[in-house]
């Protein structure tokens, strides 16, 4: 809806819509959809609603869609035509966008009509006087009451937490325990709680609402901990001071159950005094942020993980059978699906083994029903409506801005690997994001995203050196959740065969996914039900190749369309199509087109000769081969932020300069590019990522080779001032870089640098001027100590992979103490191709404070004639892994094993014990 009230603003500001009077009947629609929008946020916010309601608030979301596409196609019709056009065609333009004005009143009229209408129904009926009566139960509270011995998997964890909560140190100490619903995060803060509270002077366990009480829940503490009621009504202040006198000369225990933003917990922490006698406390929550606020100086952060195989095994078993009922091998097999469906989500397992326990006999057709329910109608069985309100409480909890956001998810199919550009620029071109500008609605949708991995909505798949995560997975339960939300919003239609598309005329979907991995029969004939629907916005496919020219064949319609992602998996198979290639001439058509993505691997992709029309495309994205190549025109886009493409053969067409909006640019080809093309690299004033790649055949003995590297360098030099945040070089020529030994100036606002495709002689000395630069890759032929200092000066730098191709002619020392070096480095690795000794890295007494994982290289020879070396290691106090490649040769296997055994010893001696990967080669 907010992106519909900022379109109707636009619209009465318009110059065309002045032609006839639009003015009175947009401000209507304006200033209604303005109230209707604060109420459906209220809706939005309760628990559970009338169904009439439910259907009204549908009614006007599909109002507003309509209202959208209404202004969409008349801020087409009426795009300003070419100046240098003659009389004759400016006549027939101004003809035409009369007639635009004309019709468009017409519709804002029969929109008006309709808005009025609904609203009628709505005040005839007084919608919102009715609301669900009966008041839902906590659906936390079971697991308040679990017996110990019918848990499976919490005892480690409790037992760990018992030994922090008991230990003898006198200061006031927080445990955290954080993870998403359906963890058992209330079940295991019950576990210690019920194990050690005897041993408290005062103790209570507490939850909280979504949108607590504050002065109901001090009051509830106050109640717990044994105080008496007050007989007037109290400020929260007040009860703070009470609950704090109550508390100074007591040994406490409280424990915060589900804890939801960090101003209850400011407020709550407030009412427990430091007195020194062992008190303790215990939040849960599911918020990352709140996780880290609760805590103290003393605080211990807990992050629950999902059950392992075995113990998700153990807990659907031992809630299924009883000692005299027995499982059949076929039982098991079917048991390893549920299980994997269930993601080792405690709450889910028993959810699935209550409906399984209930069934009279045990039969396999009894699994696979439940086990085909899980994958297609989560929820709708009644004994799994505790799950789906654990579940739902945290969906609840979200802003307005995050729910539609997450929603969105549901595009994806189970168990996929969903990357953090893809959803933040989805959302942006979708309009779910509104700011001043395009980067800054960037900027702000990644946070958006940090947000839900903050709230455990999201699981972190990859995270890079600075904790930012790159790709996330949904959980299985969550995503059954999400499309069930899709559904009752008509946000995402998701269709999973054929039949599932033949369905489509009953319906009006908004955003459509084709998962159709596996499916078969999908012909030219099933998608006419989709090209007759003409309001979608978002497309996604997923599956093979052949399923791709049917679905083709609808894109010419969807005129409203402004994302398109094909997804197309490898495949094998002979067909004819896969020699035409994937034609997608027909995109030059979708003009508010916004994000197009295509990852065919196995497939040509035919584009059209030229884009230009596609003035709102910011972002263009493939990874496939080319029939004809790519776009000649594609540098003249307006609005193109993001271009990347794998496969460029020709290179890219000259014009590169015209791009002054491009924030990213992936797979630069040095090889392919013309000298124009490299040198317009140093005009794109925006670039903030720039991903070069070459091929052996770049040779820098040759004239050619020498003339890219200084165009090169040229530009790079005038990108030093500007916003480069990330440079990398993919391949691997094996060229020696020396030419960019010198920049001038270099690009001091790099915050990433991987240069490892290429080597230098030396460390350049240009690097000492990157004080931002966290992370970089990089190669040379040899190292000595200065270089070293060079790179132990960057004080943000957090990784480092650091490659040599000759053995050290000296020591190597990390230097502690004053003026140490690499103060933030977080993760080494140090390689050398010649296998070095270990013994020529030296690590000082107080040496990379931060370090917690180290990688090396080294020889089975090495260790047994030298020993195992690591000088210095027991000076690295933060380090927690230690990875090392160990090359074998022809040693034997009991070498082998003296080799693995003198590197475990040394990280048994080591403070940390830190754990140890050897890689043999």
């Amino acid at each position: 809806m907010e992106s519909v009230l900022v379109k109707l603003a636009q619209l009465m500001g318009n110059k065309s819509s002045n032609l006839i009077d639009l003015s009175r009947d947009t401000a209507f629609l304006r200033d209604e959809l303005c109230a209707i929008n604060a109420l459906l946020k209220k809706l939005d916010d309760e628990d559970e609603l009338d169904p009439q309601v439910k259907d009204w608030s549908n009614q006007v979301r599909e109002l507003g869609y309509d209202i959208e596409d209404c202004i969409d196609e008349f801020v087409l019709r009426i795009a300003s035509a070419d100046a240098k056009a003659g009389f004759a065609e400016r006549i027939s333009r101004f003809i035409g966008t009369l007639r635009a004005c004309l019709e468009t009143a017409k519709q804002i009229k029969e929109l008006k009509t309709r808005l009025q209408e609904i609203n009628e129904r709505r005040k005839r009926y007084r919608f919102e006087h009715y609301s669900s009566s009966s008041i839902a139960v906590d659906p936390r509270l079971p697991a308040l009451y679990k017996e110990a011995a019918d848990l499976v998997g919490v005892d480690g964890p409790r037992d760990e937490l018992i030994r922090w909560v008991m230990d003898e140190k006198r200061q006031l100490k927080g445990v955290t325990i954080v993870g998403f619903g359906g963890l058992g995060k209330t079940t295991l803060a019950n576990e210690v709680y019920r194990g050690v509270k005897g041993q408290f002077d005062c103790h209570a366990f507490v939850s909280v609402s979504q949108r607590p009480d504050m002065t109901r829940l001090l009051n509830s503490i106050r109640l717990k901990l044994g105080q008496q009621e007050f007989s007037y009504p109290c400020e929260v202040k007040d009860l703070i001071d009470d609950v704090r006198e109550y508390l100074q000369h007591k040994r406490y225990l409280v424990v915060i159950d589900d804890l939801w933003d960090t101003i209850s917990c400011d407020a709550i922490k407030c009412a427990f005094p430091e007195n020194n006698l062992r008190s303790r406390f215990i939040v849960t929550t599911r918020i990352e942020s709140v996780a880290r606020v609760c805590g103290t100086h003393q605080q211990c952060l807990y992050r629950l993980k999902p059950l392992s195989d075995q113990d998700s095994r153990r807990l659907l078993f031992s809630r299924t059978f009883s000692p005299n009922r027995d499982c059949t091998s076929q039982i098991k097999e079917v048991s390893a699906e549920i299980l994997k469906k269930c993601g080792g989500l405690p709450l889910a397992i028993i959810t699935v083994a209550r409906l399984l326990a209930s069934r009279p006999t045990i039969k396999k057709e009894d699994w696979e029903k439940i086990q085909n329910s899980l994958c297609s109608e989560f929820g709708t069985h009644p004994t799994m409506a505790g799950m789906r309100l654990i579940l739902s409480l945290s969906y609840r909890n979200l802003p307005h801005h995050l729910k539609t956001c997450f929603l969105c998810l549901g595009t994806y199919p189970e168990d996929h690997i969903i990357q953090r550009s893809d959803l933040v620029r989805q959302w942006v071109a979708e309009g779910l994001v509104n700011d001043s500008s395009r980067q800054d609605s960037e900027n702000l949708a990644n946070s958006y995203f940090d947000e839900l991995v903050n709230r455990s909505m999201i699981q972190p798949e990859e995270v890079d050196c600075n904790g930012e995560v790159l790709s996330c997975r949904v959980h299985d339960m969550m995503l059954d959740l999400i499309l069930s939300k899709c559904t009752e919003d008509n946000f995402i239609t998701v269709v999973y065969n054929s039949s599932g598309m033949k369905e489509l005329h009953n319906s009006k979907p908004r955003r459509l996914s084709l998962n159709l991995n596996g499916a078969e029969g999908v012909t030219i004939s099933t998608v006419q039900a989709i090209g007759r629907q003409s309001q979608i916005r978002s497309l996604a496919l997923f599956g093979d190749p052949t399923c791709m020219p049917a679905c083709a064949h609808l894109l010419p319609q969807s005129k409203f369309l402004r994302v398109l992602v094909l997804q197309l998996r490898q495949f094998n198979g002979k067909h004819g199509q896969q020699k035409e290639g994937i034609n997608l001439t027909d995109i030059s058509q979708l003009v508010l087109l916004r994000l197009l993505k295509v990852e065919a691997s196995s497939s040509r992709v035919k584009l059209p000769m030229r884009i230009q029309g596609l003035r709102h495309l910011e972002t263009l994205e493939m990874c496939c081969g080319f029939v004809g190549g790519i776009p000649t025109d594609v540098f003249h886009l307006p609005g193109l932020l993001h271009l990347d493409i794998r496969s460029t053969p020709g290179g890219f067409p000259d014009g590169i300069s015209n791009a002054k909006s491009l924030l990213t640019l992936k797979y630069f080809g040095l090889t392919e590019n013309s000298l124009e093309n490299i040198h317009g690299l140093g005009e794109l004033t925006s670039l903030r990522y720039l991903k070069i790649c070459c091929f052996p055949k770049f040779l820098l003995d040759t004239a050619r080779g020498r003339s890219s590297m200084d165009a090169l360098r040229s530009s790079l030099g005038k990108l030093g001032s500007r916003n480069l945040r990330y440079l990398s070089v993919v391949r691997y020529p094996e060229i020696c870089a020396d030419m960019l030994s010198s920049l001038a100036p270099p690009p001091r606002c790099l915050e990433k640098l991987d240069l490892l495709a290429w080597y230098f002689s030396r460390v350049p000395r240009w690097l000492a001027e990157l004080h931002d630069l966290c992370s970089l890759d990089i190669c040379v032929r040899e190292v000595v100590q200065e270089d070293v200092g060079i790179l132990g000066e960057l004080r943000s730098l957090m990784h480092l992979q650091f490659q040599i191709q000759q053995v050290p002619k000296e020591k190597i020392t990390i230097r502690g103490g004053k003026g140490f070096l690499f103060p933030a480095l977080v993760n080494l690795q140090f390689w050398c191709q010649r296998r070095m000794s270990l013994q020529l890295l030296v690590f000082e007494a107080g040496a990379m404070p931060n370090l917690r994982r180290l990688g090396l290289e080294t020889s089975v020879a090495l260790l047994k004639w030298e020993g195992c070396g690591l000088v210095g290691i027991e000076h690295l106090l933060s380090l927690k892994e230690i990875c090392v490649s160990m090359w074998h040769g022809q040693c034997t296997e009991s070498e082998i094993i003296a080799a693995e055994c003198a590197l475990r010893n040394v990280t048994r001696a080591h403070s940390n014990h830190p754990t140890i990967k050897i890689d043999k080669k």
